[in-house]
């Protein structure tokens, strides 16, 4: 019977029943029982469009209000609409412009949190993991993997801001943050540059060197000339019709993502090519690298542009139209539902 149809007497007990047991803690399953197990994921998350030409003098202003030193780290955080002030771009993940200028260091810590960059604009930045540093390029997707060392600083002339996608709420909800900061400003470096990349990232290992599974990637910097030379190559076959080329990033050693807690992606599309309808539980931030596209989520329109960033829910339908050809980079908690047997697709 619903609870609607009751005769006042018996909602009113029903209500002082309620409220005597929730003095003990206690709250009914059967009123809450269709939020808690729905028939299909409900994300409070909102689609969303950050266009980078709009929020750029904002990221640079706060290069004048306040220094890295001062910050540790400058950063203006992509908070979802739908979910203000919970530091999120969807339930799960953290995203982030961070903005580096001329001759500061952002100074070394480390986290029990996975983070990815993604860099955007500029020149003469450094990522240091662990003793060695990377020259961050445009297009890189660099790594700093948890509890590793890291440190960032700017050699160049110019400011440097790049994305930075965390797992900050899925180990907020576990509560198992943990952090610490460096004594120094900055790292020693130990190997040259290049150093993990060649040993690792070349299809050959150390022959002592075994992984775990869970564990990160030794190799930290995937550079994006790399990605559009193997993106490119595939090209000239037939593009899936729901993905155009895309590719997934993985840890050589394994071949599994990257990061145990997050999947990269990038994704080719050609010329006037409109991928099919496409969902899955993963909720996704991406970002435009080359080229533009008309993005359709759930019936709202966006218009990407270079180094535009946009949010796609969990179980949103979405697809994307390519004006010129069109290069956009992705991440995603999918490592996390895989592991769990939670991951679902659709395709139309």
């Amino acid at each position: 019977m619903n609870a609607n149809n009751l005769d006042p007497a018996a909602q009113q007990q029903r209500k002082a029943y309620y409220d005597r047991i929730g003095k003990d803690s206690m709250t009914p399953l059967w009123e809450v029982l269709g939020a808690l197990v729905p028939h299909q994921p409900k994300s409070p998350a909102v689609p969303h469009q950050w266009k980078y030409a709009a929020v750029r003098d904002s990221v640079m202003e706060a290069g004048r209000l306040i220094s890295a030193e001062e910050a540790e780290r400058r950063v203006l955080i992509l908070e979802n609409p739908a979910l203000h002030g919970q530091s999120c771009i969807t339930q799960s993940l953290y995203a982030g412009l961070q903005l580096i200028m001329p001759g500061e260091v952002a100074p070394a810590h480390r986290h029990t949190q996975s983070a990815l960059r993604l860099v955007l604009d500029g020149e003469g930045a450094y990522t240091a993991v662990d003793g060695e540093r990377t020259t961050m390029r445009r297009g890189d997707f660099i790594i700093t993997p948890a509890w590793t060392w890291h440190d960032h600083g700017n050699l160049g002339n110019e400011p440097v801001v790049w994305l930075d996608g965390l797992d900050i709420p899925i180990v907020r909800f576990l509560d198992a943050g943990f952090a610490e900061k460096s004594d120094s400003a900055y790292q020693a470096v130990v190997r040259p540059e290049g150093d993990a990349l060649a040993r690792y990232g070349a299809n050959m290992v150390p022959v002592d060197f075994y992984q775990q599974p869970a564990e990160p990637t030794k190799v930290f910097v995937y550079p994006w000339e790399r990605t559009l030379a193997s993106l490119r190559a595939i090209a000239s076959g037939t593009p899936d019709t729901h993905f155009g080329h895309k590719q997934r990033y993985v840890n050589p050693a394994t071949g599994r993502s990257p990061m145990p807690t997050m999947a990269a992606f990038s994704q080719l599309i050609p010329a006037g090519f409109e991928t099919r309808p496409y969902r899955c539980t993963d909720g996704t931030v991406y970002v435009c690298l080359r080229g533009s596209a008309e993005a359709s989520v759930a019936g709202q329109s966006f218009r990407l542009g270079e180094n535009d960033v946009i949010v796609v829910p969990s179980w949103h339908s979405h697809q994307f139209r390519a004006g010129p050809e069109t290069v956009l980079f992705s991440y995603s908690d999918r490592p996390v539902q895989q592991a769990l047997g939670l991951w679902r697709e659709q395709r139309n």
